[in-house]
């Protein structure tokens, strides 16, 4: 395997890992926990 291999073989592993955590940001499952946290620094004790 030469070195250009690897290289490329680590971009699409990168993209694709990219991809999968916008995908998991985006998702409406996690809409709710994501606007909690957002809320977070404007509760008080």
């Amino acid at each position: 395997m030469e070195i250009n291999d690897l290289r490329s073989i680590v971009t699409v592993v990168s993209l694709f890992t990219f991809v999968g955590i916008v995908i998991w940001a985006w998702s409406k499952r996690n809409k709710a926990d994501f606007d909690e946290a957002a809320r977070l620094p404007f509760t008080e004790d």
